[in-house]
């Protein structure tokens, strides 16, 4: 990606000048023009599809009018591709349609759980599903819920955009459309990992074996960490961790002593820290307490 890309906030870009603007462009160059005069980076995509025509895809991404207006002298039918997520300002959760499926009532289970109103934008895709726009608030990666027919297209991930065009497995072309622009609501951007969890709820955690004796203080907790041989390693320091949390123990002391006792039985450090802060995390979710032997809380924890 352009470093030099500046980022602005959301609602300097993603204005309903602009979704004014795409809706009524007469063709692809005069589009692209639209997106970077409103400080949204762009590149070009195959006439046709989703795939890049630059050799770094999204990361040649550019709000240059000189190198944009090349591209597109080159390629006046290619499609318009943004990169989603802090640099463009813009978040967007897709929802798909295809023969395995549809996103749509998942995505309205999410919204009556509050999780997707705060929208900028929703475009009609060529297949039928939808784009739905939120404004980027900080970096959010993108991830996908194949089983719910829904992506999140965050950092690292891109768009086509309107009034692009794509050709569908039926050999049909057909372009994004503008469904609706938020009048009514104040935009707001989703968090993507509650969105995430509601959508994949995390499966329950098998129970690791060998477990250390019950109220088992930190240094020895530490010791069944290091010990353990490679295939449950994640498993037990996730217990370990929650089971520090759950006897009060703070998570500064816990990342300390656990991260050195994963490292010491082969697990990465930075993958050693993140799953502690996910079992402080979801300890605190579930409720702490202390007891004398390892709770409900625990033995059952959906990661």
């Amino acid at each position: 990606m352009n470093s030099s890309l500046p980022r602005r906030a959301s609602s300097d870009r993603w204005s309903p000048r602009l979704l004014q603007d795409l809706a009524n462009a007469p063709d692809l160059p005069s589009a692209a023009d639209d997106l970077i005069s409103h400080n949204v980076p762009v590149f070009p995509c195959v006439p046709g599809g989703k795939r890049p025509l630059t050799a770094h895809g999204f990361q040649d991404a550019s709000t240059d009018p000189t190198l944009i207006g090349s591209w597109w002298d080159r390629w006046p039918e290619a499609n318009i591709g943004v990169p989603t997520g802090a640099v463009s300002g813009v978040d967007v959760v897709d929802v798909d349609v295809h023969s395995a499926g549809t996103g749509f009532a998942y995505f309205e289970e999410a919204r009556r759980a509050g999780l997707v109103n705060g929208w900028i934008w929703l475009v009609r895709t060529p297949s039928g599903g939808a784009h739905a726009y939120f404004p980027a608030d900080g970096e959010q990666r993108s991830w996908q819920v194949p089983g719910k027919h829904i992506d999140f297209r965050g950092d690292g991930g891109y768009i086509i955009v309107a009034p692009s065009r794509v050709t569908t497995g039926d050999g049909v072309s057909r372009s994004y459309r503008q469904i609706a622009v938020a009048r009514h609501h104040d935009p707001r951007s989703v968090d993507a990992a509650s969105l995430k969890a509601f959508l994949d709820p995390p499966r329950p955690m098998q129970r690791p074996v060998d477990l250390p004796p019950v109220g088992a203080r930190p240094d020895r907790l530490a010791a069944y960490v290091a010990s353990r041989p490679e295939g449950g390693r994640n498993r037990s320091l996730f217990w370990a961790a929650c089971r520090m949390a759950e006897e009060g123990h703070d998570f500064t002391t816990a990342t300390s002593l656990l991260t050195e006792a994963a490292c010491v039985a082969g697990r990465p450090e930075r993958e050693a820290r993140t799953t502690i802060e996910s079992a402080y995390r979801t300890a605190t979710r579930l409720g702490s307490t202390i007891s004398a032997r390892p709770t409900n809380t625990i033995e059952g924890v959906r990661l």
